[in-house]
């Protein structure tokens, strides 16, 4: 059975995340901080509600999620603010895995069908604001809306009810609602999930523990293999590396008993088995540094873990990003990891940008502005097209080399990252 997805709603209005079921109650958390928040602790999507009032405070907006897409882990909804087919794009172009439409507006309901076609129809949901649009889901669904968003207020025993349409169905809640309450609407074939209004501080983890328990099919941390087949050492632990998920940084070095990797799984946050204290230990718990787990996998012996984690500050306790900082021989080499390569070149591009260097080219490129350096990046596109016809790959590789350099310098230009470029296509 398809799992069940618990998804993480607040509103943007102002730079700031807002309740969804009450407009004028403010986080305290800003919305970039949020999002990663839910991302972390368990929400399988995010739903970002646009509800600026002003065409400057919708930019404003727009470029908030563009950064949201960007450190986010977990696919986002946005929508809200759509009054033109424009809009539908500018949410997707930030990074939506689907744009919503709010069909109480007649525009946005005339607009459907020609949005599905242009970007579709997995792109196009219809948001109901109440019960009364239910009704209409055929319709919806038939101008190519792929799911049905139900406004807050409709999760009710007589609500359920009437949800009977055959596209998904998604029902904006508070999380914090009786957990047997979401397991009677999870339990229902056509409802896919929950978007949840939460206090900003209780995470979807916790939650999805309870509904598990009640046997509804949520997506938790599940070990393919039973500790009792681990090789432990010989005071019952089990060694475990970690590393920064992204970089593949080594951060540390723990141990875990049974216990704390039942627990690490329950929570989504790593828990160690603490040699000194005898007891388990809650990485961050003190410190406010945790890591939240992106994977564990086991050695071909069965005798080491290795944890990808996102972490949060310091993974030291000396206040350095990682434990493993005191070099003790180096032979010098060149690293030829490509992604590390490109992010080097980058950085340097950005510094000659914040700090110009006199009788630098990049500098040069940045003071004569966007059109020069769009005029150098197609000569070098051009170039590469020659050298191709060459059948020395010699020639090749240096002319992509320059286009790459040149493309890095729009990029900065453009203020776009490597990781919008690999994010990007990871999605594709």
């Amino acid at each position: 059975m398809e799992c069940k997805k618990l998804i993480a709603g607040f509103g943007i209005r102002e730079g700031k995340a807002w309740r969804l079921d009450d407009l004028s109650v403010c986080y305290e958390e800003r919305p970039l901080s949020l999002a990663c928040f839910f991302g972390d602790n368990g929400a399988d999507e995010l739903f970002l509600y646009d509800i600026s009032e002003t065409e400057a405070d919708h930019e404003r907006t727009i470029g908030l999620m563009k950064e949201i897409g960007r450190v986010s882990d977990i696919p986002v909804l946005a929508g809200g603010k759509v009054k033109r087919l424009e809009d539908v794009k500018k949410y997707l172009y930030a990074g939506a895995k689907a744009a919503f439409l709010d069909v109480s507006l007649e525009e946005n309901v005339d607009m459907m069908k020609e949005a599905s076609d242009r970007f579709g129809d997995d792109k196009i949901y219809a948001y109901l604001p109440d019960i009364s649009y239910l009704s209409h889901t055929e319709e919806y669904a038939q101008l190519g809306a792929s799911a049905m968003i139900l406004g807050a207020g409709v999760l009710s025993e007589n609500g359920l009810d009437e949800v009977s349409a055959r596209e998904e169905v998604f029902i904006i809640t508070g999380l914090s609602d009786d957990s047997f309450f979401l397991a009677d609407a999870l339990k229902r074939e056509n409802i896919a999930g929950i978007i949840g209004i939460s206090d900003g501080k209780t995470g979807c983890m916790e939650i999805k523990q309870e509904l598990k328990i009640q046997g509804i099919p949520v997506e938790t941390f599940e070990s393919s293999i039973e500790f009792s087949e681990f090789k432990l050492n010989g005071d019952g632990l089990i060694p475990v590396i970690t590393q920064d998920y992204r970089t593949g940084e080594v951060l540390m070095l723990a141990y875990m008993n049974e216990e704390a990797f039942k627990e690490t799984l329950k929570t989504g946050l790593m828990t160690y088995y603490s040699r000194s204290r005898q007891s388990l230990w809650l990485k961050g718990e003190t410190s406010g540094h945790y890591q939240y787990v992106k994977s564990l996998s086991l050695d071909c012996d069965n005798d080491t873990l290795l944890a990808k984690v996102n972490q949060i500050g310091a993974a030291c306790h000396t206040g350095s990003r990682s434990c493993f900082y005191q070099e003790l021989v180096k032979k010098e080499y060149q690293d030829s990891n490509p992604l590390k390569v490109f992010e080097e070149v980058f950085e340097v591009i950005l510094d000659r940008k914040e700090n110009p260097k006199e009788g630098s080219y990049t500098n040069y490129l940045f003071d004569k502005g966007i059109d020069k350096i769009l005029k150098k990046l197609g000569e070098e596109a051009t170039e590469i097209i020659i050298a191709a016809k060459n059948p020395d790959s010699e020639e090749v590789k240096y002319e992509i080399s320059d286009f790459l350099y040149h493309m890095m310098v729009l990029m900065a230009q453009k203020g776009v990252t490597w990781e919008d470029i690999t994010r990007e296509l990871a999605n594709r």
